[in-house]
């Protein structure tokens, strides 16, 4: 078995903490992890720099909001209007359910909450894990393309690996440190920007010696 600690340690030592997620309260991370998906996080800044220029980064207000004027306001995180569609239903959710107070979630057994998130129309494994492990500080391991990269290209796991094998596969052989799987998770997103990409550059990768 792979001494994910090594991996870890090695990718800590080349790029040091990245401390995410960048965002100055936990409802800040959770409308982050959902304009997130597919564009660069660049976009989302802008998005959320708009959101809060109008006053409008808070679960009542997004809430009210009606979906055109906020497609708008989301304009830069690109596929506005399914994002919009997608922060509408997390807030009908949120705001209904638990008053949108994140004090409430965190009142929740993490895979209660994790189901109820992953019933939230829009909400996929990783935008739910992210808003578990990244907002609410639970230990649960986020896993996304850069993370299939990594195992599937060290020999860690099979290609026909799916979502929950990646998670398994950390949360098994990691101690459950949220704080561990914050930020591994984290250096595999910065080795997989800019070396295990679609096409590998492995001659300076800091994992180069770990492939098999």
């Amino acid at each position: 078995m792979a001494d994910l600690k090594s991996y870890y340690k090695d990718l800590l030592d080349h790029y040091g903490p990245q401390r995410w997620w960048p965002a100055e309260t936990p409802f800040e991370v959770m409308v982050g992890a959902i304009l997130t998906q597919n564009t660069a996080w660049t976009n989302v800044e802008k998005a959320i720099r708009n959101l809060k220029s109008y006053g409008l980064l808070d679960p009542l207000k997004l809430h009210e909001i009606d979906q055109d004027t906020l497609a708008l306001a989301i304009r830069p995180a690109g596929y506005f209007n399914v994002k919009a569609a997608r922060l509408k239903s997390f807030m009908a959710w949120f705001v209904t359910r638990y008053g949108g107070e994140v004090e409430r979630l965190k009142q929740i057994p993490a895979q209660r909450l994790r189901e109820q998130l992953l019933e939230v129309k829009g909400i996929g494994p990783e935008t739910a894990d992210s808003i578990l492990l990244y907002a609410l500080e639970l230990p649960t391991f986020v896993a996304d393309t850069y993370t299939y990269r990594l195992l599937t290209r060290h020999g860690l796991l099979s290609e026909e690996a799916g979502y929950e094998d990646m998670q398994e596969f950390f949360e098994k052989n990691l101690p459950r440190d949220r704080a561990l799987f914050n930020e591994f998770h984290a250096l595999i997103v910065a080795v997989g920007k800019e070396f295990c990409r679609p096409k590998a550059r492995c001659e300076q990768c800091p994992l180069r010696k770990r492939l098999p």
